[in-house]
């Protein structure tokens, strides 16, 4: 195994770069680490001021919502507006060039949108997204254009955050909730189908910023090693895919994808 460990500029292996500017077809599948580059906190990092007083696993229910919608949508309402005061990173700009040269097909675990906002078409969002709300009741899209402060760049929220009732749906009335994957349902309608076609037809699979322990992603990575396709691991620590990857590269993707991907380091520069 390949190895390229965490200096000022790390070194990729000539044979990764190559397999990098020879692909025609790459599945990215990327995780918290990508996100938190920018800001975002990781799911379980302990909240703020007035979140501190729960976890994220006692809102992120459906017996949550049930119990207290008001509570749980403002909870996904303040973590949407602290997303949309951060921006994407040089690894997200740099998968987003990528796609002009090849067909990229961005499978992520995190919920925000910074994937989207580089530039970056994703084909699935295995959790869901911060900003696909959707009727509690019947399922009808709600814009995201219609919740208040989530513009791009918009400040994030400070002070003590008030309550907010749920938008209420305009098709049958029922409560709006947040597009996101809780605990005990089932990831979003061909997400996870559409991520394992990518993989299985990729010609370099390249895994950023995840632990590989959550499931189902986590068995995305598997599917390319079983057919030999060449997986790449982007970042700092060992992982429990690292014994699964064909290149490991130890290092941050802000700093790591513009080196592997053609073109971008010289385009950042």
């Amino acid at each position: 195994m390949d190895d390229a460990r965490d200096h000022d500029r790390p070194d990729l292996d000539p044979a990764l770069l190559r397999a990098a500017r020879t692909a025609r077809r790459v599945a990215v599948l990327t995780g918290a680490g990508m996100s938190a580059e920018s800001g975002v906190p990781t799911f379980r990092e302990p909240g703020e001021g007035f979140w501190s007083r729960w976890s994220p696993e006692e809102l992120a229910t459906p017996e949550a919502w049930e119990d207290d919608p008001q509570l749980v949508w403002s909870w996904y309402l303040w973590r949407a507006r602290q997303v949309r005061a951060l921006a994407p990173h040089a690894g997200h700009r740099a998968l987003a060039a990528w796609s002009r040269g090849a067909r990229v097909e961005v499978v992520t675990q995190n919920v925000d949108d910074l994937h989207e906002r580089a530039g970056s078409a994703v084909l699935a969002h295995l959790h869901g997204s911060l900003f696909a709300f959707r009727c509690a009741g019947c399922s009808a899209p709600y814009p995201a254009e219609r919740v208040p402060g989530l513009a791009p760049g918009a400040a994030a929220p400070g002070g003590e955050p008030e309550r907010e009732h749920p938008p209420a749906c305009p098709a049958c009335g029922g409560p709006v909730r947040p597009g996101v994957v809780w605990f005990g349902e089932l990831l979003p309608e061909g997400a996870l189908d559409r991520a394992a076609e990518a993989v299985a037809a990729a010609e370099l699979v390249v895994v950023v910023g995840t632990s590989g322990l959550v499931q189902p992603a986590a068995s995305l990575p598997l599917i390319a090693a079983g057919r030999g396709i060449p997986v790449v691991e982007i970042d700092p620590r060992d992982t429990a895919l690292t014994p699964h990857a064909d290149f490991t590269v130890r290092a941050g993707a802000a700093r790591a994808l513009p080196l592997l991907v053609p073109g971008a380091a010289a385009a950042s520069c």
